[in-house]
């Protein structure tokens, strides 16, 4: 009897295939492999950010700091050019070129505050160094005063007449000081004992020999004790043209030689001439009122000395 027949058993595991990765020859034209892009962020992700916290710090405070410095360099040289101050005696520079018409001509506020000064002072002697169709209105104010008028423009005088009626009188006069001989014509006041308060009264203007002085004006100038005195001629708008330094000084020699209070008032004194020669012979201190190109000095009642402006 044959033997039983056996089955063989076959196992039903899958063998193991070790696979290689396949070789690239030199000559192939196939690129290498190259890893994941996903790959590459992991890793950079793993830079701790409490690494750049200090880096980002020190950027911010350095971009402050130097703002900061741009602001401080930038109001400093704004605040040292703003406070600057022109020194005394210093060469004068020629006054703002303008126009004779705009140059005398008052604003609505600028008459308002002159002709409210001349009624609370009328009937008074009234001295203008000017003429102009507004300063007429002035004399019709002071009724039962004096209105004199000193103009060196022949054309403007012979379009207005005086009104002796309302004792109004028009003289012409002559100023032979251009404007350009302010800083000079100061300088010599400061040093000229006869251009001082002491030495120069209304009488003694026409014998003065301060080059400043007025001595060839109507006798009625130096004779009256003036109330108001009005500076606003000669033209004064040019170097060439004639100033109002002498006008100016003569202001203050008239306003001191009276034994009552003077109101003295110039116009025009945003011009170099008008500001300085103010300020010598009528005196800050003495500004009673301004406004806009006008300043209105209240003199009197001062002890004589040898300076205008006493410290």
């Amino acid at each position: 009897m044959p033997p039983p027949e056996v089955l063989h058993y076959r196992s039903l595991v899958i063998p193991l295939l070790k696979i290689s990765p396949p070789t690239i020859s030199p000559d192939s034209d196939q690129p290498p492999a190259r890893k994941h892009p996903i790959f590459r962020a992991d890793q950079s992700m793993k830079f701790p950010a409490r690494k750049l916290l200090p880096l980002l710090v020190f950027l911010l405070s350095s971009f402050s700091i130097f703002r900061l410095l741009r602001i401080a360099i930038t109001t400093t040289t704004t605040s040292s050019s703003s406070t600057t101050v022109t020194p005394p005696l210093l060469p004068l520079p020629p006054p703002n070129p303008t126009t004779g018409p705009v140059a005398s001509r008052l604003s609505k506020k600028e008459f308002k505050l002159l002709t409210s000064l001349v009624k609370s002072r009328a009937p008074c002697n009234l001295l203008i160094f000017g003429l102009g169709k507004q300063y007429l209105k002035l004399s019709s104010l002071n009724a039962g005063g004096n209105t004199l008028f000193l103009e060196d423009d022949s054309d403007k005088i012979s379009d207005t007449q005086s009104d002796k009626s309302n004792a109004t009188w028009i003289h012409k006069v002559d100023y032979p000081l251009p404007a350009k001989k302010g800083y000079e014509l100061l300088k010599h006041a400061r040093e000229t004992a006869d251009c001082g308060p002491d030495k120069a009264s209304s009488l003694q203007l026409q014998n003065s020999t301060c080059r400043l002085a007025l001595r060839t004006l109507p006798r009625q100038v130096y004779e009256y004790e003036w109330d108001v005195v009005v500076v606003d001629g000669p033209r004064g708008d040019s170097p060439d043209a004639p100033g109002r330094m002498s006008a100016i000084y003569t202001a203050g020699v008239l306003a001191r030689a009276s034994p009552n209070v003077t109101h003295v008032v110039v116009h025009d004194v945003h011009r170099t001439i008008e500001k300085w020669f103010s300020w010598e012979f009528l005196c800050h201190g003495n500004m009673v009122s301004s406004k806009g190109k006008l300043w209105s000095f209240r003199i009197g009642g001062e002890p004589r000395s040898g300076r205008f402006c006493p410290d």
